[in-house]
């Protein structure tokens, strides 16, 4: 298992494959480990380039 940043919308693409292989790994497997590091590495990613701003609450 090589976990590397995601610095691309590529490299975000691939890790949701991955994401897809591993996403049912048993607790306590290397396969498990890998699957939340990626949704780590994904979520980050997103928020920084996909950030989600609230609505004002001004009319």
């Amino acid at each position: 298992m090589i976990i590397k940043p995601i610095r691309s919308d590529e490299e975000l693409k691939a890790a949701f494959q991955r994401l897809e292989t591993v996403f049912q790994a048993e607790l306590g497997t290397p396969e498990a480990d890998e699957m939340e590091a990626l949704a780590t590495l994904i979520e980050a990613y997103e928020n920084k380039h996909y950030a989600i701003t609230p609505l004002s609450n001004k009319p």
